[in-house]
Order: C-alpha cells, then structure tokens, then sequence
C-alpha cells in the first residue's frame, strides 16, 4: 500500500511550502505547512520565537507540530527546515510517510530567500537573512545538514524546474517508489479542485483500456451513455465500450452527427429524450468521448437533465484534450455566437488517452495546437522555446515527447482554473485569441475550425499588444513564425470583417459592453484591457481579413 502521507524535507528556500501545496491538488489530499502551525500554536512569528525563546524553545515546537499532523491522513506535509536534525523527528517521518527532500544550490535558496523578504504574506522569515554573509551561512548550516537531508527516500533538485515540474517530480517518486501496482501510470497527471469535487486528470499513451476501473474508482457503477460523434465512435467506440464492460457497467451508445452545428439546443433536446426513453437515472454516468464539442454538448446535457448526471470527459482531440475538457464549463451555440448557453458542471474524471491523436485529421490536429502554443504564451514561456524546437517531431506525433507536452499544457489550464473555478479572475487568461477568435469562427459561418481561429485571434492580439507599446515586433514576428511552423493560419482572407466585430461584441468576456482584452506585455505576462480602442481593433480585423 502506498503511504497516504508525502513529507518535504530540505533547506529554507527550496520551495517546501509552494510545491507541497501544488502536490496536494494533484493528488487531492490536504496540505499541511509545519511552520504555519508553529506559528499558531506559540502565538508568534518564527524570528520571534527564536529571539525571546531560542532554537531550542523553536525545536520543541517542532515536535509538537510534527505530533498534530500524524493525525492528518492522508496529508501533504511541509516541513521546517531542521526539522529532520531530530533523529527521533527522522524516525517518526519514516515511519509515518514517504520523506521527500528538496535540493538546491546556496545560490538558488539565497535568492529565493531575499524574494519571500519582499512577501508581506510570508508567515515566517528566515534568521538565515540577519548575518553579515548570509550566502557563507547558508553553506555552512545546509553543508551541516546534507547528511540527513541525504536519509530522504526521494530527492528532487529544484533550481532550475518550475514549481509545476517539482510536483510532479514528487509524485513520480511516490508512484515509483512507494508503490506496488505498476507505478506512475497508476496515478492520476494532477488532480483540479471544485467546489463541487476535485476530479482526477489521467493522461497518457494508450489507457483507454482503464476507463471502466478508473470511473469504478470515481465512485461510479451501473449505466454508463456514451455521447459521441459519429466519426468518433467509430474510432474508439469499441474500445471505450470494452472498457466500460470489463468493469461491470451496462453501456449504451448515442451518436451524433460531427461539427460545430450539431452543438445546439435542438441536438441536446434530442438527447434528452434518447435518455429518457432509456429510463436514465441521476446517478449514471454520461460518458463524452470525442472532441471540445461532444464535451460540451454531452456536459451540458449531463449538466441540466434530472437536475445533473455524472460527467465523466474522455477527450480524442488534441483540443478537447488540454483545454476544453478541463475545468467544468459545458455549454451550447446559438445562432448569434458560441456558448451563450452553458454552465460550470465538473466532470467526475477525465481520462486522455494521448494515442487517440492518431486518428484524428491533419487539419484538427494541426488545429489543436494552438490551445498549446496560448498555454505556453499566457504562462509556459519555457514551452514555447520545446515547441519551436519541437515541432516537427510534435506534428509527427513522438509518443513520449508528445504526452509530455498535452500533460505540460493541461497543467497549465488546471493550475489556472483550480485558482479561479468560475472565471471571476485570472481565469480570464485563458481566453487570450479567443475574444477575436469566436468573432472570426461565427463569422466564418463556422468553416473555420475553432483552432484555427484562435490562432489568428492570438496574432491579432499580439498585433494589438505591439501596437499599444505592450510588446516589441520581434515577439509578434516569432509567434507568427511559431504558428506557420505548425501549419496553423496566421490570417482568415475571405472572412467578412463586418460580421466580425457584432459577433465579438456578443462575446462572454464584455462587461458593461465593453470587451475585456487579454494581451500580452512578453512571453509569460499576460494583461487585461478594457480601454482597447474601437479603431484599433478595426485596422487589426481588416488587416487579418484584407
């Protein structure tokens, strides 16, 4: 059995408290920061209780705390730095959980350490700071603890991974290490918090065969409707279905016709009353498999008949599968623009199966990548650097290389929602090209993928960040460069430029009619806008149109 604690160790400084929390959203679990309990339990900051109390004094409250959190199971700990000094403390952690110690070089704990100082919120800061040399001290004192920061059963070197990538490298090592049943397969890519459930995100190259026991683990049995696409479900109909079997469920199959237009009121209405005829009941699952669009139609269904079914997201598209099946939104079209009518409703799980890629057509695929080069643009600079590089063996679809990315990129949109669950802040991000893009898809009559108008709609959202003085033109040279290397559109010719502009006042981002515009200030730094000029963004849909 794996251990249902995960203890960081390691010096001041080497991300203990951001990663352990980042770990415990990916699994689920609580998180626990030792020195925050200290803090309650004396009453007083940690320099405080050093300075009228003493090291020792400090110490002592240590194994206090370390006492309190056994009773947290399962738990994600953070501990103090010399926690570990204590070989009584060592012996309860290896009893009790897996220790896992984070690295990283005096340089790096330095300058993260004169960072927290600017950090008003930071519920401690460090004695290490107050010396004359404080780079020598942290030699010295880490230098003193390397031996039993080296006891850990799993060490992770921090300074040049993301908070993202630190995480996952601490849940590898409790699939690998302190499991028993096959490893890192076994668990799920993060888990996103709800305020109707945390649901876990499983990725990765050929798991389809898992769907069945994955939903038995959700909590799910009985009936499960599959709602697919009819060219889908020919691809993975069975395969699904043979899932679901194998783990005792009943399945029925409701197809529909493929495309944009099939995600209506009138389509959902149809699938109401398939269900219904099929005696559906509230705790059977409604199982979308297929693209953004079978998710969304199938969500909003699961969503909204007998006041809400189980929903559980089984992407195929590339799309579906780093953006739209993650962080609970569901809607249909009208005929005045896309998603006007919709909700947030999370799944109970999303399974990706990454290998389903490979039935897609060129031109979805293809299409698909512009949701992964807006992750990277909005909050992955370093991604965008692996996509330029990358980018042919990606198009040709490297099993290893392309699962690292959709889960790189799906991360980047569960980070963001499981910050901002129902669009009220940061979430905002995540429409970067969109706002210009829905304007260009409805315009097109909806010829244009959703994809491809998300692609030019970032490149008119860089041109108009260049052109308020947010961003040098050798950013919007390097995205226009990044999408053609991808074969995506960086122009819509033919779209009639006066139906853009209605359709994107219609758009879901407009407050007191006024279109909230998210741009870029550089790679990684994404701002919003609502003073845009109005001839602005004329010149820039003409020019894209021209």
């Amino acid at each position: 059995m794996r251990p249902r604690r995960i203890f960081l160790t390691g010096f001041s400084g080497t991300g203990k408290s951001q990663v352990g929390q980042a770990v415990a959203r990916r699994l689920g679990w609580p998180f626990v920061d030792t020195d925050v309990m200290i803090v309650a339990l004396a009453g007083k900051s940690i320099p405080q209780i050093f300075a009228d109390d003493g090291e020792e004094r400090f110490r002592a409250w240590e194994r206090v705390a370390l006492k309190q959190v056994l009773g947290e199971e399962p738990a994600v700990i953070a501990t103090g730095g010399g926690l570990v000094i204590d070989p009584l403390n060592r012996e309860v952690l290896r009893a009790s959980g897996l220790v896992v110690c984070l690295e990283a070089q005096p340089e790096t704990i330095l300058r993260r350490l004169k960072a927290d100082l600017d950090d008003s919120d930071s519920p401690a800061l460090r004695p290490l700071l107050a010396v004359a040399d404080p780079l020598e001290r942290i030699h010295l004192l880490k230098a003193s603890r390397q031996p039993v920061y080296a006891l850990a059963d799993w060490t992770v070197h921090s300074d040049s991974l993301t908070v993202f990538q630190v995480a996952n490298e601490v849940v590898r090592g409790w699939q690998l290490i302190a499991g028993t049943t096959g490893g890192a397969a076994d668990g799920p890519a993060f888990v996103i918090p709800s305020a109707l459930g945390s649901y876990p995100v499983h990725m990765g190259w050929g798991i389809m065969s898992g769907l069945g026991h994955r939903m038995k683990g959700a909590g799910l049995s009985g009936t499960a409707y599959i709602v697919s696409e009819e060219n889908v479900f020919g691809h993975h109909g069975d395969a699904a279905q043979a899932a679901l079997a194998e783990a005792g469920f009943k399945v029925h199959a409701l197809r529909v016709p493929p495309g944009e237009a099939t995600k209506t009121l009138e389509t959902a209405t149809q699938l109401y009353h398939r269900l219904i005829a099929l005696r559906a009941e509230r705790g059977q699952a409604i199982v979308a498999l297929g693209g953004g669009m079978i998710g969304d139609l199938a969500g909003f269904v699961a969503a909204t008949l007998l006041r809400g079914m189980p929903l559980v997201q089984v992407p195929t598209s590339l799309l579906a599968m780093v953006d739209a099946s993650l962080g609970g939104k569901v809607a249909v079209d009208l005929p005045q623009a896309k998603n006007l009518v919709g909700a947030f409703y999370p799944p109970r799980l999303v399974l990706a199966d990454v290998s389903a890629l490979t039935t897609l057509p060129r031109r979805e695929l293809v299409s698909g990548f512009a949701e992964v080069i807006k992750h990277a643009l909005v909050r992955d600079p370093e991604m965008v650097a692996l996509l330029e590089e990358k980018a042919q063996d990606l198009l040709a679809l490297h099993p290893d290389l392309t699962a690292q990315v959709v889960e790189r990129s799906a991360g980047v949109k569960a980070r963001v929602v499981s910050e901002d669950e129902r669009e009220e802040g940061i979430r905002i991000i995540l429409n970067f090209g969109h706002t210009l893009g829905h304007g260009l898809e409805a315009a097109s009559g909806y010829t244009m993928l959703h994809g491809e108008a998300v692609s030019v709609g970032i490149v008119g959202a860089i041109m108009i960040s260049s052109r308020l003085g947010l961003l040098g033109q050798d950013v919007v040279d390097r995205v226009r460069r990044l999408m053609v290397a991808y074969g995506l559109p960086v122009t819509a010719r033919g779209v009639d430029p006066a139906a853009v502009l209605p359709a994107m006042d219609l758009d879901k981002k407009v407050r007191q009619k006024s279109i909230r515009w998210v741009l870029l200030q550089g790679l990684g730094k994404p701002v919003v806008r609502e003073n845009v000029p109005r001839a602005l963004v004329v010149e820039v849909v003409a020019e894209l149109t021209r």
